[in-house]
């Protein structure tokens, strides 16, 4: 309330205004109105200093009044003992259009009037009651409210507020799409629109689509959008709880079904269902099949565990829960002419073929051969499919018998194994399977094949040239050889054997491992130490040329040893070792190879073997080559080098002083020789000189008759000579003369053809010349004619002669012709006539 202020003492209200007036007897206050004029007395007080305007609700507004006074049920003010209006302390009321009126004292507007709230379709308030009362609908109904309680104003319509109540928050309506639907979730036990009654957390779906208010106890969860279902999409769903479905099912907890296209187009998946996984059609062509485990029952519904079904041709299908494929979408069986199916029965069937029975039995193998197409049955399983194999002469296969185990080899033509056999792996020790990647030769370096050996094909072998392999049969207890060059097969129970032999220098053992023996003629080097009998310490390096003898009636002799090189290096070693401790170190090293030879080989008769023949493998040595002795002993080595270097002095002296003797002598007998050459040559000079003076006197004679002879042949040619000279000097005189004649005609010839063409030339030009002044004289006469005109030429014609000499002289006019103009004259002739005399005189006068 606002400070009492002291005024006049006379106070004017106005309509819809009051004041405050405050009995200082009394201490009450009342509520003067208006209109009027208030007249204060000397023991009141005005506490407005101006009149206050009534409170104005406009229609469809509300104010909230703050300590209320209390009225009776007639709406008559409720005063106490001091006639002081009694209030409502603490509490609230809310009043809406009236009549204008004042507040009492104690009343206090909390909100001025606000316009009451509209509520439009699809919204709502929720409202939640602060304490108990009853309410009266427009129909007179009544209906109590708790504190505590909520429930919606739904509109349209237009809220009128109680103190009782509060507005919790505005509600809207959800809009519930095509093919969508509305989850909600009940937050407490209720009665839902539908007459259905919600338990507390219980979930459910709003499938109508439209707008949708939630109810107070309804609680928003979330939109499920449909599945849309084609043919090729379909999806599985499980039942969390059991329930009956939109179609009417009955679902168990657990239990897993379809939806397809066939049921619906679109689905919403309810709130007890689940959706598992979206199922993809299967499509078979009519060159496919599959087989289905475990497929549902139609009768039942439920799954046949254990057992399979075939489909086939052109369909499709959705896999129910349960089922699956067995190796997946498969291919009819096309089997070529050259191409089988193995085929195993795994239970009891009754095959027909035609009129034909067969009943196959579980663990049958059989085989169905081409060319056909072939679905299995699902008792039937497809072990393998196979094809003819084609095999040249020199290729095979193992095969093995599965029933009796008997393995043979197949080769040289095509084959297709029959339902109890199968490929056989021949297996072979790994260095077997090393030397046959190698090439068949002795280079250390030779190229290897790294490609991998199919092992159910025969083992094949090229035994090189002049070599030998050695095969044994485990099954015969045989061994045979073949010798090259020769294509080895292997049968199934073969194998090689497999040569040792020792390697390098000095020889190593178990350094060469091979397949093939090659028989020679070939060398081996070995590094062997021997002592002499002095004790002197010596290495050789010894090279045995061999080869083998082979004996036809029994060729395995060649592998009775499987190190050949070492046992020979070893028994020449030790024959070498034997004859060398017999020598002194000086006699071995002037005869080294005499006692190597003679030591290894051996002598028959006091004469010396040329070979040595080893019984046991058929191994010959033919010669032995002894490349370098080298003592050990650094001494010796030394004392050797010494006495090899004073053998080759003293050697070189000798050699030396024989030379100087021969050449001594050869120089001896040079002088003899050319003493009595000399003697000889005098000799036979003295001859030639008298046969000299014989035929000087014999050439002076002849010189002089043969000089007079060719004195007059010299004079009778010379005068021959200057008579044919003077004849060629006058034919080329007078050739010369007729050559100057012709030259000088030529000239004169050009020069008179030069002057033609220039004397033409000019007339030409003349002509031109004439040509063209005529035409300009002529042209000037026809102009001074049409200048003169005719009257003015006739006159002329007419004046005396003086007159017309005068006349014509001033027209610039030397001669002239009159005609009478019907004549014609040939100008053109005559001029070329007067050009043309002229010239001439002109040619004459030159």
């Amino acid at each position: 309330m606002a400070t009492t202020v002291q005024a006049s003492t006379v106070i004017r209200v106005k309509p819809h205004h009051y004041i405050h007036v405050l009995d200082n007897n009394t201490n009450v206050t009342r509520v003067e109105v208006g209109p009027q004029t208030f007249t204060r007395q000397d023991h009141e007080r005005v506490l407005n200093p101006t009149p206050l305007p009534m409170i104005l609700i406009p229609p469809r507004q509300y104010c909230i009044i703050d300590n209320p006074i209390i009225r009776d049920k007639e709406g008559k003010l409720v005063v106490d003992k001091y006639n002081q209006p009694k209030l409502r302390h603490g509490d609230q009321e809310i009043r809406f259009s009236q009549d204008p009126f004042p507040l009492y004292p104690g009343e206090v507007v909390i909100a001025h009037p606000v316009p009451l709230q509209v509520i439009q379709t699809n919204s709502a308030l929720r409202l939640k009651c602060l304490r108990d009362f009853v309410e009266v609908k427009a129909d007179k109904t009544t209906v109590s409210h708790i504190a505590g309680d909520e429930w919606l104003f739904e509109g349209p319509g237009t809220y009128y507020p109680r103190v009782e109540v509060t507005i919790v928050e505005p509600v809207r309506a959800v809009i519930i799409k095509e093919n969508q639907a509305l989850k909600l979730r009940a937050r407490l036990s209720f009665v839902d629109r539908r007459d259905v009654v919600r338990q507390v957390g219980e979930e459910w779906l709003v499938r109508e689509s439209g707008a949708y208010l939630p109810g107070v106890n309804e609680e928003i969860v979330g939109f499920i959008q449909a599945l849309v279902l084609t043919d090729r999409i379909a999806y599985q769903l499980l039942a969390t709880r059991s329930f009956t479905d939109i179609f009417g099912k009955v679902r168990k907890a657990g239990e897993e079904w379809i939806i397809t296209q066939k049921d619906c187009d679109t689905y919403i998946p309810d709130v007890n269902e689940k959706v598992i996984r979206d199922i993809k059609a299967i499509t078979l062509t009519n060159r496919q099949y599959c087989i289905v485990e475990n497929p549902i029952d139609p009768k039942t519904g439920k799954n046949k565990l254990g057992h399979k079904e075939l489909l086939q041709g052109d369909r499709t299908f959705f896999l129910l829960p349960g089922e699956s494929l067995v190796k997946g979408i498969q291919n009819v069986n096309v089997l070529s002419e050259d191409e089988a199916l193995l085929l195993s029965a795994k239970e009891e069937f009754v095959e027909k073929k035609g009129t034909t029975t067969i009943v196959h039995k579980p663990g049958d193998l059989w085989m169905i051969y081409g060319p056909c197409d072939y679905i299995p049955p699902i008792q039937v399983d497809v072990v393998e499919r196979r094809k003819r194999i084609p095999l040249d002469v020199n290729e095979g296969i193992y095969v093995r018998d599965i029933k009796t185990g008997k393995v043979r080899s197949v080769h040289g033509s095509s084959y297709m194994l029959l339902p109890n056999e199968e490929r056989w792996a021949k297996p072979l020790a790994p260095i077997v399977e090393e030397l046959l990647k190698k090439s068949a030769s002795r280079d250390q370096n030779e190229e290897h094949n790294e490609s991998d050996r199919d092992s159910t094909k025969v083992i094949t072998y090229r035994v090189p040239h002049n070599a030998a392999v050695q095969i044994f049969d485990y099954r015969k207890k045989e061994a045979r050889v073949v010798f090259g060059p020769e294509l080895v097969m292997l049968e199934p129970d073969e194998e090689f054997t497999v040569l040792s032999l020792s390697g390098k220098i000095p020889k190593r053992p178990n350094h060469i491992r091979s397949l093939a023996l090659f028989l020679g003629p070939d060398f081996m080097t070995d590094l062997i130490t021997v002592e002499t009998a002095d004790h002197a310490r010596l290495s050789l390096k010894l090279s045995y040329n061999w080869h083998f003898k082979v004996e036809k009636d029994n060729p395995s002799k060649l592998f009775a040893t499987s190190d050949f090189t070492g046992d020979l290096c070893k028994a020449t070693g030790s024959l070498v070792r034997a004859a060398v401790a017999a020598s002194t170190f000086d006699n071995f090293h002037k005869h080294s190879s005499d006692i190597i030879q003679q030591a290894v080989f051996g002598s028959t008769d006091g004469s010396s073997n040329d070979c040595l023949y080893f019984e046991t493998n058929g191994l010959v040595i033919t010669n032995i080559d002894v490349q370098s002795v080298e003592p050990v002993d650094q001494r010796t080595l030394d004392s050797l080098q010494k006495s090899v270097q004073l053998a080759i002095e003293i050697t070189t002296k000798s050699q030396e002083a024989t030379a100087r003797q021969e050449a001594e002598r050869l120089e001896q007998m040079a002088r003899g020789e050319l003493e009595r050459q000399k003697i000889i040559d005098e000799a036979k000079n003295e001859e030639s000189r008298s046969k000299l003076v014989q035929l000087q006197a014999q050439s002076a004679a002849v010189e002089s008759t043969g000089q007079a002879v060719a004195e007059a042949r010299a004079r009778a040619e010379a005068a021959i000579i200057e008579a044919e000279s003077e004849i060629k000097q006058a034919r080329l005189s007078t050739k010369a003369v007729e050559i100057e004649a012709l030259s000088e005609i030529e000239n004169l010839k050009a020069k008179h053809i030069v002057e033609l063409q220039h004397i033409k030339s000019l007339n030409n030009l003349e002509l031109i010349k004439a040509k063209e002044s005529a035409t300009i004289e002529t042209t000037k006469f026809e102009n001074y004619v049409e200048a003169l005109g005719s009257d003015t030429i006739k006159s002329i014609a007419q004046a005396p002669e003086e007159t017309k000499a005068k006349l014509l002289a001033g027209l610039g006019l030397k001669s002239f012709m009159i005609t009478d103009g019907k004549s014609p004259l040939n100008l053109f002739d005559t001029a070329n006539g007067l050009i043309a005399d002229a010239q001439r005189s002109e040619v004459d006068e030159e």
